[in-house]
């Protein structure tokens, strides 16, 4: 895991279940486009999230990559066997105002990640 992230101090901690199509998706994104792999978020500017295999960093483009959040702690252990299962995972807080879009951030990188693999499908 990135020693960045390791050493970033949460507002706060919770613990969070990743839809397995959402998380299915990114690790299939990894393998086919490479890591790490900075996804834009279109709906919340200047958003982006770093994808990496053991955490997803959301950062503030516009402000030098500041955190606002970060998903991690992946437990993967039943989802090798069970591939339509939720992961559970946790996220962290970095940013006062993370909570207002840690949902609409998944569902917008599930968007930017379909288009992108369908665009390199093409």
């Amino acid at each position: 895991m990135d020693p960045d992230i390791v050493n970033l101090h949460p507002l706060r901690v919770m613990p969070k279940t990743i839809e397995a199509t959402c998380y299915n998706q990114v690790r299939l994104s990894l393998l086919r486009l490479g890591h790490p792999l900075r996804v834009p978020l279109p709906e919340h500017r200047g958003l982006e999230i770093i994808l990496e295999n053991d955490h997803w960093l959301c950062v503030d483009s516009a402000f030098d990559d500041q955190p606002i959040m970060a998903w991690l702690d992946f437990d993967t252990r039943r989802h090798n066997q069970a591939l339509h299962e939720p992961v559970p995972c946790e996220l962290r807080l970095y940013h006062m105002h993370a909570g207002l879009v840690m949902g609409s951030a998944l569902a917008a990188m599930e968007q930017s990640l379909s288009i992108r693999l369908a665009d390199r499908a093409t």
